[in-house]
This record gives C-alpha cells, structure tokens and sequence, in this order.
C-alpha cells in the first residue's frame, strides 16, 4: 500500500488550517499596505548561483537544489534551487528592474521558501514567510516603520505581551574582535550564537569555547558579556555584580541594564561601535511614538546568523516559545552582489508557521474561523425538483450568500445531519407546499427554529443572523 503521508516537513492543510492562514495573512497584508508597501511575487525555482554564497556556510547546506534534467540528468549536478527566502530573491529583482521601480521601493511578499533543515516543533521544510522590505534610504525611519508595522500586525492578532529584540551588526564585530575571535571566524560565532534558541545554551557554550580555543588569547563570549556587564553596572552606578553561572544569565543581566540613556558606554568599550550604537539610539527615539514604543529592547547577544547582515538586526519574541516569530534586519551590501550599484534596504520577516501554532495552542483564532464555508445549505427533495434547488442556490449567491447545495436527493434527515456535522448554520428546504406557494422553509440549525418565510426574506434573515 501507497504512503499516504506527505513527504517529511511537508504538510497538508485541511480546510480549517486554510481559513486560518488566509485570517493571518490578510492582516499582514491589510497593515502592510496601510503603510504603503506594494506586493511582489517571484518564482519558487531560482538559478542556484542566485543563492549560493549568500547565507553563509550552514545556509548553502539547507538549499534544496534541483538536478539538472534530461541529457545531463547522469551527471548529478545541480543547476537550480528551490526559494530559500524571499530576501535574496528580492534583490535580483531590484537588481534586474532597476530602471522599472521607484527610487524608493517598499514591498511586501507572502510566499512559500523551502529549506532542507530538519523538522521539529514549528519548523518545517516547506513555510511561508511574510516579508516586508524598504529599498534605497539609509534612514533610520525605515527601521522604525519595519518595527512599528510588524507590532501593529502582532497587536491585531491578538499578542498582548511580545518583545522586539534589537542589535547592530557593527556591536557585535566590535565585540567579537574585544573578544579576540578574528573577522575570519566571526559568521561562524554569530551562527553559533544564533542557535542557541534551538541548539540550547550548554551547547552554544561548547561551542563557543571550542570556537575561541581555536584563537590565541581569546575571551570566551562569556566572559566579554561579564566584562561588559561590569562596565555598564558601574555607569549606571550599581555597586553590587552578582555571580553568573553562565552566558544566559550574563546576556538577561545585561539586557534588563540597558537603557537608552546608557548605550554610550559600548563606545568606549568597544571599538568601531560608534555607528552601531548611534543608529540604535536613533531607531529607539523613533519609534517612541509608534506602536512598537515599549516592546523594543536591545538585546547584545542578538546575531542573526545570516551573512548578508550589515546594520540593526531585529526579532520578535513572546513568553514560552522556543524561537522566535519573526527577524530582519538592514542588508545594505546584498543588492550590489547582483549588479554595480550598492542599494541600501532593509527588511523584516514574519514567521507565518510559528504565528499559526502559537495562536492555535493559545486559542486565539477568531471562532467563526471554526464555521464551514458556507452560510446555508440548500435541499434536494426529489429528482425532479433539482433545478428548482439550483435556481434558488443562485438567487441566493447574487445576495452574496455562501451557497451549499446538497448533490442528490436524500432523506430530509440525512440532509440535516451533514449540514450539522459541517457547521452550517441554516438549511434552506424547497418541499412540494412552499414550491406551490413560492416560499422557503428556513431551519436554523443551532437553535433548531424552523420557519416558513417568501423567498424574499431568505437572504436578509441569513444576513442579519450572521450581524449578531
């Protein structure tokens, strides 16, 4: 017997899973739009020179490349690959349309991406991301409108206590080099660092010194964070350090310390961090009055691991979720790979998947996402009366009615009990006597109510059930 199941990460969505999707992604795409991004659909298979190169050494194993075909199907080569995000896809397109698209470019992308990772809780091989980005300014204000737009998006699905987590690029080279780690191996920590939500800390910290061990002299990341801690408890004017047993411990101090009025001291800690820590600054104070204001904290163990990363680095997170639901952040080199000009952008993206399981294990969908998909059933008496069942099914429609109509003639109970058991709430029946005097027998299938009403009457009755 035939394997049934879909191929491993893969999944099927079965009608309910379906209307909950499209729920999510019309906000997404309604604030979205409300903040002038356009939309931009792009092919599932790229040329695989298009994505190499771009996500570092452990992005380029997750490609899930496509053999060449026909003649040259022996030879076991690859010439394409299927979307591994909708980032690097993007900047083909502004590099390839330069001339169609307005200076300033905003668009926004919900598509399926496909990485050859391997499947656990909320990750899978095959999901969709919901990307937002803005081409061609340096200014900070797209930053702040990338976070304001990804809180206002949170804020009408229902996520009351969430957090933005913010850091730079330029912070964390300085920090490394602080730590000794040499730029040859910086992708390498902060892949590592990265990690740690689904590799654990024990092993982000084995990790790391192995890592470190590697470079003479060199400071575990542990031990900078402590550094750095001490300095800044000594600025704010706090004289007690408490012990940490590790970096997790060491990162939540640091974090909770952090304030605007004291990122300066990374200045002076570390070097080259002056724009980084300017650029934070700047996007904090401006997104004091959006909706994000009070759920954005810095955060210096933020990495983000991919390599194409060069300015403010972003994620979302909420309480008791391993992971996070969505990142971004400025890549203002990325473009420049596929043409001359250098471009700056920057980006967020929303984890769809991670969104659904959240709000279904938290039961935050809407209820009537549970309802079918139809507002009435209508009824097949006999066979000769079918196009009678047909004709009123399309009066109905043309009212802007969801119209089911039930395929055969049946016993009138079997006819019920399948509306019930699809949650339709109203079944419209068509018997001899309201066919001689031109009326409906209207069943509302919750309370059990059954009337006899004009033809008239069926949709605004429908109508205003569904107002309540």
């Amino acid at each position: 017997m035939a394997n049934t199941n879909p191929a491993r990460g893969m999944r099927d969505f079965l009608p309910v899973d379906v209307r909950r999707r499209e729920y999510v992604i019309g906000i997404i795409k309604e604030v979205y739009e409300s903040y002038g991004f356009e939309p931009l659909e792009t092919p599932a298979v790229e040329n695989l020179e298009t994505l190499t190169g771009k996500y570092g050494e452990e992005g380029n194993q997750l490609i899930f490349k496509i053999l060449k075909r026909g003649e040259h199907e022996k030879s076991g080569e690859a010439d394409l690959a299927l979307r591994y995000d909708l980032t690097v896809p993007l900047a083909r397109v502004v590099a390839n349309h330069k001339n169609d698209l307005p200076k300033f470019f905003k668009r926004y992308q919900i598509q399926p991406v496909w990485r050859a990772d391997r499947p656990a809780r909320g990750r899978f091989r095959e999901f969709y991301q919901c990307d937002v980005d803005a081409i061609g300014s340096n200014s900070m204000i797209v930053e702040a409108e990338l976070c304001a737009a990804v809180s206002e998006i949170l804020l009408r699905l229902g996520f009351k206590n969430y957090e933005i987590r913010i850091n730079h690029r330029e912070i964390l080279r300085g920090m490394l080099n602080a730590a000794g780690i040499n730029e040859q191996f910086h992708i390498e920590a902060l892949t590592i660092i990265d990690k740690k939500d689904k590799t654990g800390i024990e092993k982000m910290n084995d990790d790391l010194n192995h890592l470190t061990k590697m470079v003479k002299g060199a400071l575990t990341l542990k031990d900078l964070f402590l550094k750095i801690l001490e300095r800044q408890l000594q600025i704010i004017e706090q004289s007690e350090i408490e012990p940490f047993s590790g970096f997790e411990e060491a990162r939540i101090a640091l974090a909770n310390s952090i304030n605007n009025a004291s990122l300066d001291y990374l200045s002076g800690f570390i070097r080259n961090s002056n724009n980084g820590v300017s650029e934070i600054r700047n996007i904090l104070a401006l997104v004091s009055g959006t909706s994000a204001a009070g759920n954005i904290k810095v955060d210096l163990s933020l990495a983000r691991g991919l390599s194409y990363y060069t300015g403010a680095i972003f994620e979302i997170n909420v309480p008791d979720l391993a992971g996070s639901l969505g990142g971004g952040g400025r890549y203002d080199g990325l473009i420049g790979m596929f043409g001359k000009e250098q471009i700056p952008a920057c980006g967020f993206s929303l984890g769809l998947e991670r969104i659904l399981v959240v709000m279904d294990e938290r039961g935050m969908f809407p209820a009537e996402l549970q309802n079918a998909s139809a507002d009435v059933l209508v009824t097949v008496w006999n066979g000769e009366t079918i196009s009678e069942s047909l004709e009123l099914a399309t009066d109905l429609r043309a009212q802007g009615l969801r119209v089911l109509v039930y395929p055969e003639a049946d016993k009138l109970g079997k006819q019920f009990k399948y509306a019930s058991s699809i949650n339709v709430p109203f079944v419209a029946i068509l018997g001899d006597e309201e066919r001689a005097e031109g009326l409906v027998a209207l069943k509302n299938m919750q309370t059990g109510e059954q009337k006899t009403i004009s033809r008239n009457e069926v949709a605004e009755t429908i109508k205003i059930h569904k107002q309540v």
